[in-house]
């Protein structure tokens, strides 16, 4: 008997995989009785068993170029970010040990949810359809919508998350009325489709294709967190739970990334140096500076780190508008970089944090080094390589954008770039300085670090380290990844 019938299938198997762990924590949730103790760690094993899973699937897939159900493409551009996010997934996981528990989080629906966004992640990288596109982007933003208000007891989390959905919504009908200008031109949602009609109107493309140009950018800049769409941001990472923020910070960035460079640098790239990199190209200026400039003035860590994401997703627009080989491999390595990097960072952040004390105000790492000398350290780093300073991974992937922007001939973003990486160190070494260079100690009892979160931070170290001095390899795979799409 053929098995032809299956074939379909193996494109979603390792979203198959996050989707099916997914749902086991949702039923052993629902199977437990309110006066039962979790096992240590009870639901994040099922986590960890998915998203190790869906791993090891999508690497067994690698080299291939195979068609599901004729919207779903699993190439290796798919491939890269499904490891990328779920390798994202783990590492938030590992750090959630403890902290989750501690700030009373709900553990069942904590993991759910966050595997039925990691999903919807990985099926906005993984489609060649724009209509696929907005339901994985929608299936990710509500479950992350949720995850933002999932401290019910927080005032700040519920004002973060109502203004994240109403702001979302917003953004998702521009998204959803350039998709309808696009099928209006060519009678299809296809990437295929929309990609040979632009070529034979990139001299005087329709109207309603520009119009939809415009409100995909509006779509997708806001779930990046660019300049003027990123006002957002802030509320929503301050209000959400530490490890929340960490956690859509990094996946949310890297999904729609994946989605932006499928339809910008394939179906819409005959249209781009006179259309949309322009206007692609000063976004990205702008991002970058509020992004920087306003962080200096912010005392809150999260809301800092917030503003940090607006400014590095700046640099990655840069390397979008470059959009040479290099440019294209650089938003990959930039991805993954930011990715553990800002990982790490939140996961020292939510490992010292409690119910009664956040540790959310800079001051509160005042003396951190008597207490946590460890912790200060992993801290340092992170910090350090998120401000780009060498041998760190930071520094490699604001090389290579910058680098590629030059080779374009971009050099005034190249130079902002770099001014910008500059002052965005002030701010970064405030907390260094706070930790290592007061005499005074902030207040209140610091918790012990579950050994699985220790773990989990040891592990981006070691990522950040590697990768900040034996880049060669990734770039590799990142080259090799971005072309399979063109």
């Amino acid at each position: 008997m053929s098995m032809d019938f299956l074939a379909p299938l193996v494109p979603v198997i390792p979203m198959l995989i996050v989707t099916v762990a997914a749902c086991a924590v949702l039923v052993n949730e629902a199977m437990r009785r309110p006066n039962d103790r979790l096992p240590p760690f009870g639901f994040g094993l099922f986590a960890l068993i998915g998203l190790g899973g869906a791993i090891v699937a999508s690497w067994q897939l690698w080299g291939g170029h195979q068609v599901g159900f004729g919207v779903i493409v699993l190439d290796n551009f798919a491939v890269f970010f499904n490891i990328a996010i779920c390798a994202m997934g783990v590492l938030t996981v590992l750090v959630s040990a403890g902290s989750a528990e501690r700030d009373r989080l709900p553990i069942g629906e904590y993991y759910a949810l966050m595997l039925f966004a990691v999903a919807g992640m990985m099926l906005m990288g993984s489609t060649n359809d724009l209509l696929v596109i907005f339901i994985a982007l929608e299936a990710m933003s509500l479950a992350v919508y949720v995850m933002t208000g999932l401290k019910r007891s927080s005032l700040e989390g519920a004002e973060g998350a109502f203004k994240y959905f109403v702001l979302g919504a917003f953004s998702s009908a521009f998204f959803v009325y350039g998709i309808a200008m696009i099928y209006t031109v060519t009678g299809s949602t296809s990437l295929d489709q929309l990609s040979a009609v632009v070529a034979s109107q990139t001299l005087n493309p329709d109207l309603l294709v520009i119009g939809a140009l415009v409100m995909l950018i509006v779509g997708f800049g806001f779930k990046v967190s660019a300049v003027p769409f990123h006002m957002w941001t802030p509320d929503a990472y301050q209000g959400a739970p530490t490890l929340v923020t960490g956690f859509m910070s990094t996946g949310v960035k890297a999904a729609a990334f994946a989605a932006f460079v499928r339809v910008f640098l394939s179906a819409l790239e005959p249209l781009g140096q006179d259309y949309w990199v322009p206007v692609m190209a000063v976004i990205a200026g702008l991002t970058m500076v509020l992004g920087t400039v306003v962080g200096v003035a912010q005392t809150s860590v999260k809301r800092l780190l917030a503003y940090s994401s607006i400014a590095h997703a700046g640099y990655l627009l840069v390397a979008l508008v470059a959009a040479n080989s290099a440019g294209k491999a650089a938003i990959l390595f930039y991805v993954v970089a930011y990715g553990v990097t800002n990982l790490g960072a939140f996961g020292v952040l939510a490992a010292l944090s409690t119910p009664e004390r956040p540790h959310d105000e800079i001051k509160d790492f005042a003396g951190l080094w008597h207490e946590k000398p460890g912790l200060s350290a992993l801290l340092t780093v992170f910090l350090l390589s998120l401000g780009g300073f060498p041998p760190t991974v930071g520094f490699v992937a604001k090389w290579y954008v910058f680098a590629a922007a030059i080779q374009e001939q971009y050099v005034a973003l190249a130079v902002l770039g770099v001014l910008t990486s500059v002052i965005s160190v002030f701010f970064y070494l405030r907390i260094v300085v706070m930790m290592y260079m007061t005499d005074e100690r902030a207040p209140g009892h610091r918790p012990a670090v579950a050994p699985m979160a220790l773990a989990g931070m040891l592990i981006a170290l070691a990522v950040v380290f590697y990768l900040g001095i034996l880049p060669g390899r990734l770039l590799e795979i990142a080259r090799e990844s971005v072309a399979s799409i063109f």
